[in-house]
C-alpha cells in the first residue's frame, strides 16, 4: 500500500507553458492518471495549440473563474463547479477568455496519461 500527502502549492509551475500548470500528477508519481492544475490569467488557453487526443479523456473542473472550451461544433463554456468532458478524438482549445475579470483555477485530469496529442487544424 502507499499513501501521500501532495501540497499543491509547493508544486513548481511547470516552465514554457501558456499559463501556470502545476502537474500534481507527476509531483504525485501517478501513472495511469494525468493530474495537473491550471491558472491562466485572462486571454491566457491551457493547451499549447488546438488539439486532440488518440485515446485520453479529459475532464476539466472548474474551481474559480470561467473556463471557454473551443471545439468545432462551437464553444462550450463552464463556470465554478462545473466540469467539461472531452472525449477521446474530440479537438479543443481550453482558454480562460479575454472578457474575463479574474484569473481562472482549473483541475484537469486525463485519462490514461499517455502522450497521445495532436495538433488539429480543421476537417481533413
Amino acid at each position: 500500500m502507499g499513501y501521500q500527502v501532495v501540497a499543491v502549492d509547493e508544486i513548481e509551475a511547470t516552465p514554457d507553458r501558456p499559463s501556470v500548470q502545476r502537474a500534481i500528477g507527476d509531483a504525485a508519481g501517478l501513472e495511469n492518471v494525468a493530474v495537473n492544475l491550471y491558472e491562466p490569467e485572462p486571454g491566457e488557453p491551457i493547451p499549447l495549440a488546438y488539439h486532440y487526443h488518440d485515446d485520453q479523456e479529459e475532464l476539466f473542473y472548474v474551481l474559480e473563474g470561467r473556463l471557454v472550451v473551443e471545439t468545432p461544433e462551437g464553444d462550450l463554456e463552464a463556470t465554478r463547479d462545473e466540469v467539461v468532458v472531452v472525449e477521446p478524438d474530440s479537438p479543443q482549445y481550453a482558454k480562460n477568455p479575454e472578457d474575463a475579470s479574474e484569473t481562472a483555477t482549473v483541475l484537469a485530469i486525463g485519462a490514461p496519461s499517455v502522450d497521445d496529442v495532436h495538433p488539429y487544424e480543421g476537417e481533413e
